[in-house]
């Protein structure tokens, strides 16, 4: 273990201040020099880029409070922004540090100044200035560890500046979806809903056009006005509709009112034959009374026979053509029971039958396209890449429309309807595989809990006896409530019933657990009362014996809750520290063995100094030993107190360099092999374009022979690099069926993946695909905390491997350009990483005052 832990805390302790004699001293000796001197020793005079002394500072601040010096004039006047804030910061108003910041506007600056700042203020303020994302980003990582306020404050302008990327993404998403809608309105048929809907989205449009793109105003914009046209279009038919309906309307009454001066002639000549009649003879009146009955009797049915006609025509108005067929099937049977029909009924009947067909036909010619514009939208679903719900709500709705426009219509449309039903049918078939699909997920997920719910039972039944594994059982409590959360979903009443199981399983199971630690809470006050009573005790050997043997039955006592295990601790250690007070006259009996200890454990830590200087196969055959000194260190017992810390720290800090030495030859070996692995993949490509390009059958043999040779004779490659490598042999066979440039844009693709993660630039004419890309991954990652390392460098190498062969030239280039990704990244993380050489501790030999007993560390949660 190093020192540079101790580093952060060194920010709250300056420099200790100078003997009061000496800083008036020099105070005085400032007041004496000249106003040019003065800044000048404080580091402000133009040009000057040296610290400047403490003291002249210190006295510049004094001036400026004292209103002697401006500190504007100052700030415009001085080239040294850090001799600046430092006498800002030692100026009573706390207002000029921040207007001595205001005064740099180098982003550089500014940016070394929250890593390197003289205070936590200047720091805090630095940060607080920084507004270029890419710096916020930078610097976000490289203060993580060191200024939590500032950490703080760059976080929190991320988070604005994350949240000001996606609500431009929402807007942009929200206008391209409205200009959508609006386009497939405008390419809809008009009927009940189409104008409603054209002024919902024209609504929703109205709202977020002064934030569309112009291309996309433009496109919206079209749209409404081929929407508005098809409204427009739908009224001028109405019109022309109502225009023929009032002429229609005017040609019947024409008819009527000539059929009704033909019945008011009819009706005179039959009161003039009436009169003749009655003129007749007695027998003739008879027989004339008799046809009077027999007229009045035909003329009822004629009467009903117009009426029939009237209301049916009154239907027709209507546009109800059902009804108005129906009176015509009444007029017919009316027809079979009357007498001959005039020759004006009967026209009137065929008038009738004329306008019933016309109308159908219309009815039929008007639901004709609408009902072809449904098939259409149906097949067009087939195969559609939409979500299986969003499909089948779109399918459900397309069928009611069809069931709506289908109402009163009397012709034929079992053609269509078989159609339109055929492609519904397989337009549904993902629908019902995704949603057959979640019902088997919900199926496997109950199943899976039922096994938790028997695996916890029979647990359970394993801990019903006088002695359960207490820990076993917290850990399989934590467990089991973990893997039963991770199956769903289930079905809602099954899932129910199994879930009331569960809980009552883990209520008894847990409930059985808090016993066992309130027990062991009476169990450690019961020790600690013990240890209390051995304070008073007069033989010490004898009390300190009995408090180890207190200690031991301590460590025996099961665990208890968290909130309550280190008071319990703190209080039962300050009993037994009492009675080991107690025992000074030991002092004697335990300096040698601690003495003896040292000298052991000194040994060991310069044991593990020398390994750690190791490298190569040496070191990777001496750190197999650090668990044998670590062993040997606390088997070694106590140690003296002066020392033991030291003496740890001496061997943390041997072991961490052991560790880091270590952890470094294997990246190295790792990277060795990630070097043959590029190697191979070198050889692989060459050979793969030769097959590509249709090379002669001895360059590719000899090709493949390079590739051969070279494979064999490296030992070992990464993980996941050998199936890199078949794969990437199969493709070089079969490579004259590839297409080389989407190789070439594949590899593209992943060096600009690469420059990403390891914030390199990219090229200008490869920028199109960082954008892309970045814009991809931001939705894809929406509201998720992104990690980049290494493991995300060497899954890219092993895609690179995959890519079948490219051009040679391309290649190339794009090769150099990845692996300088991965050579810069490297070359970071291994500066960062580097260890910190441990000096060799002097050996602590001086004698220090212990105790002969000490009680046990805590366990370590």
């Amino acid at each position: 273990m190093g020192f540079t832990h101790l580093k952060p805390w060194s920010r709250f302790f300056g420099s200790s201040p100078p003997p009061p004699a000496a800083a008036e001293t020099k105070v005085a000796a400032a007041d004496s020099e000249t106003s040019e001197v003065l800044r000048a020793r404080a580091g402000l005079s133009p040009g000057t880029s040296l610290p400047g002394d403490r003291s002249a500072q210190e006295r510049v601040a004094q001036l400026i409070d004292a209103g002697t010096i401006d500190f504007s004039e100052l700030c415009a006047s001085a080239g040294n922004t850090s001799a600046v804030l430092s006498v800002a910061a030692l100026c009573a108003n706390p207002a000029y540090l921040p207007q001595a910041l205001a005064s740099i506007s180098d982003p550089e600056r500014l940016a070394g100044l929250v890593l390197e700042g003289s205070s936590s203020r200047v720091r805090q303020l630095a940060a607080q200035r920084i507004e270029d994302p890419a710096k916020l980003k930078h610097l976000l990582k490289q203060v993580r560890e060191k200024d939590k306020s500032v950490y703080k404050i760059l976080k929190q302008k991320c988070d604005v500046l994350r949240a000001e990327e996606r609500r431009i993404a929402q807007i942009e998403e929200n206008v391209i979806a409205a200009c959508a809608s609006l386009e497939r309105h405008a390419q809809r048929i008009y009927d009940a809903i189409y104008e409603p809907s054209f002024r919902h989205f024209d609504a929703r449009w109205q709202t977020l056009e002064a934030q569309a793109a112009p291309e996309i105003r433009k496109r919206a914009q079209g749209a409404v006005e081929r929407c508005r046209g098809v409204i427009a279009g739908h009224l001028r038919q109405l019109a022309d509709q109502a225009a023929e309906e009032t002429n229609r309307a005017a040609r019947e009454a024409a008819r009527q009112e000539a059929l009704a001066q033909e019945a008011a002639e009819t009706l005179r000549r039959n009161e003039a034959a009436a009169v003749a009649a009655a003129e007749a003879t007695a027998i003739r009146e008879a027989e004339e009374k008799a046809c009077a009955e027999k007229s009045a009797a035909e003329a009822l049915v004629l009467r009903q026979l117009g009426g029939l006609i009237a209301k049916a025509n009154s239907a027709l108005r209507d546009g109800n053509t059902g009804r108005a067929a129906g009176l015509r099937r009444a007029l017919e049977e009316k027809q079979q029971s009357a007498p001959a029909v005039p020759p004006h009924l009967a026209r009137q009947v065929q008038q009738l039958d004329v306008k019933l067909n016309e109308l159908k036909e219309w009815k039929d010619y008007a639901v004709a396209p609408k009902r072809i514009e449904l098939i259409r939208e149906m097949e067009a679903l087939i195969g559609s890449s939409e979500a299986p719900k969003a499909l089948a709500d779109r399918i459900k709705l397309l069928q009611e429309e069809w069931k709506t426009i289908s109402r009163g219509v009397l012709s034929d449309s079992e053609a269509d309807w078989r159609r339109f039903h055929q492609a519904s049918v397989t337009a549904y078939q993902p629908c019902r595989e995704y949603f057959e699909a979640q019902a088997k997920v919900r199926r496997a997920n109950l199943e899976k809990r039922k096994d938790v719910l028997q695996r916890f039972l029979a647990f359970e039944t394993t801990q019903s006896g006088e002695n359960p594994d207490w820990p076993g059982v917290a850990a399989v409590l934590r467990e089991a409530r973990q893997e039963w959360r991770g199956h769903f979903p289930v079905d809602r009443e099954a899932g129910l019933a199994l879930q009331d199981q569960f809980d009552a399983a883990v209520g008894r199971l847990q409930g059985r657990l808090d016993a066992w630690s309130a027990h062991n809470v009476e169990e450690k006050k019961s020790l600690i009362q013990r240890a209390r009573a051995l304070r008073t005790q007069e033989d010490g050997r004898e009390a300190v014996d009995a408090v180890k043997r207190l200690q031991l039955k301590w460590s025996e006592v099961g665990a208890v809750p968290r909130d309550q295990e280190q008071p319990l601790w703190n209080e039962f250690r300050e009993q037994c520290d009492a009675v080991f007070q107690r025992r000074q006259q030991a002092y004697a009996e335990h300096t040698a063995g601690l003495e003896a200890n040292q000298r052991q454990a000194v040994a060991i830590c310069e044991e593990a100094e020398q390994v750690a200087a190791l490298s190569g196969p040496a070191l990777l055959e001496s750190t197999a030993k650090i668990p044998l000194w670590r062993a040997a260190l606390e088997a070694l017992g106590e140690l003296p107190r002066a020392g033991e810390r030291a003496l740890h720290a001496r061997f943390e800090r041997a072991i961490n360099l052991c560790q880091a030495q270590l952890a470094q030859q294997r990246g190295r070996d790792k990277e060795r092999s990630y070097t043959h692995l590029f190697e191979a993949g070198r050889h692989i490509q060459a050979y793969g374009w030769a097959v590509a390009r249709g090379a002669a059958p001895a360059d590719r043999e000899a090709l493949k022979q390079a590739a051969e040779r070279f494979i064999a004779d490296v030992q070992q490659w990464p993980k996941g690099g050998a199936q890199a490598l078949k794969e990437s042999w199969l493709k070089a066979e079969s490579a004259a069926e590839f297409d080389a440039a989407s190789n070439e844009t594949a590899l593209r693709m992943l060096c600009v993946r690469s420059e990403i993660l390891t914030e390199a630039a990219t090229p200008p004419e490869d920028q199109p695909l960082r954008r892309e890309y970045q814009v991809q991954r931001l939705v894809q990652r929406m509201g998720q905390r992104s990690e980049h390392g290494a493991d995300e460098l060497d899954a890219l190498a092993l895609e690179w491997i995959r890519v079948g062969p490219a051009p040679a030239s391309a290649h190339q280039s794009l090769s150099d350009r990845f692996l300088r990704c991965r050579t810069d990244f490297a070359a970071r993380v291994e500066k960062m990483d580097a260890p910190v050489s441990a000096p060799v501790s002097a050996p602590v030999s001086a004698p220090v005052s212990v105790r002969s007993g000490r009680a046990p560390r805590p366990p370590r949660r």
